[in-house]
């Protein structure tokens, strides 16, 4: 039987990219399957995330009931096993500066 791989994405500022990649590939995290013995392998892409703290919020970034709109990197990368997948999103938590980071996780097929 084959290890199930997972599917990390999450939402990062662009001063907190570095740690945040960094606590992740640390977890495990971006080990590609194979002879070839890949590590930090990851997809980054840049866009704007918007969000409005609610009343009973402590945003990093904005003011409690505003509208704010700000530069953010999509980070992608696969973990190879359940665990590595738990152990890369606690990892996250930690080095993520924002109150509730934004992420998702995927269980992915092979085909």
């Amino acid at each position: 039987m084959s290890v199930q791989k997972f599917k990390l994405i999450f939402f990062v500022p662009p001063s907190a990219l570095s740690a945040c990649k960094s606590a992740i590939f640390t977890a495990g995290a971006g080990r590609f399957p194979g002879a070839g013995g890949y590590t930090e392998v990851c997809f980054t892409s840049r866009g704007t995330g918007q969000f409005k703290p609610g009343d009973a919020a402590n945003p990093h970034i904005g003011k409690v009931g505003e509208l704010e709109e700000l530069d953010e990197f999509r980070v992608e990368v696969m973990c190879m096993g359940k665990d590595t997948a738990v152990k890369a999103v606690e990892a996250l938590k930690k080095a993520h500066p924002y109150e509730e980071p934004a992420y998702e996780v995927y269980k992915m097929e092979d085909m």
